[in-house]
């Protein structure tokens, strides 16, 4: 993703006399690059000016905001200046790239199998889309965190623009809080006793392949699918899908002209 990003933003036009005008670089919050890692990497490349964006696209204290208080801490140990992007979950061009995904998922399913007339998110067709997000303690929730309204925010938008029956869960819990529900294994088995058989699963928090789609989805989900008789299908994940790596584009372009680094 950071190698297309960079390429998309080096094209003819972000050019200064043949040389590069933007790097990109990774910082990951809890696994190498880390993000205190990185940033003086970068300080001792020379560069001082830096956008930040999460790869989250719907803002939680717990995802984005951890990972850029984190940046803010480490980079004010520098002289840098940096603008944060914390979500951008409504993006046209991300929109565009979950349909698309969405759309070529389905025809994995058989030819009989279609979408359901045009008119609204709950139509009737044969496949139903599961969208699972990853889950989150309630409390943050219950504390103003803007996680599950820009989820269905998300959502809302795509529905706009394909006509499908869609179910939202939540994934990848852990500890003994109560968590956003129901859990994706509450959502599949409820489904399988209202004896839907054909499910295309959407990752939808997510943006690339790692633990949570190769193996929670990819594997445990689909096994459980199988036991209870479900035909159980998975988006491929965005990674450096064409208009995806064009909505990071965009969004880096707006942010560098919003704060006057270019023109």
């Amino acid at each position: 993703q950071a190698k297309a990003l960079e390429e998309a933003l080096n094209g003819s036009r972000f050019t200064v006399h043949g040389s590069r005008l933007f790097r990109v670089f990774v910082g990951m919050r809890y696994w190498h690059l880390l993000i205190e890692d990185v940033i003086p990497q970068i300080y001792n490349d020379g560069i001082r000016k830096l956008i930040a964006i999460s790869l989250y696209p719907q803002y939680s204290l717990a995802t984005s905001g951890s990972s850029l208080s984190k940046l803010r801490e480490v980079t004010s140990k520098h002289s840098m200046e940096v603008f944060c992007t914390p979500s951008w979950y409504n993006h046209p061009l991300y929109i565009e790239a979950l349909v698309d995904v969405i759309k070529r998922g389905i025809e994995l399913f058989t030819p009989s199998l279609t979408l359901p007339p045009r008119g609204g998110g709950k139509g009737e067709g044969d496949v139903h889309v599961l969208f699972s997000a990853h889950s989150l303690p309630e409390k943050f929730i219950d504390e103003g965190d803007p996680y599950v309204c820009q989820i269905e925010g998300t959502i809302e938008e795509i529905v706009k623009l394909i006509p499908i029956k869609w179910h939202l869960s939540y994934q990848s819990k852990s500890g003994p809080v109560k968590w956003l529900g129901p859990s994706t294994e509450e959502k599949l088995k409820e489904l399988a006793g209202r004896n839907v058989k054909n499910i295309l699963i959407v990752p939808i928090s997510f943006v690339s392949d790692h633990i949570e789609t190769l193996y929670e989805i990819d594997i445990l989900y689909m096994q459980m699918a199988k036991d209870l008789g479900i035909n159980l299908k998975r988006t491929e994940s965005l990674n450096t899908h064409p208009l995806f790596i064009e909505a990071l584009k965009d969004i880096v372009i707006k942010n560098v002209k919003e704060v006057g680094w270019i023109e």
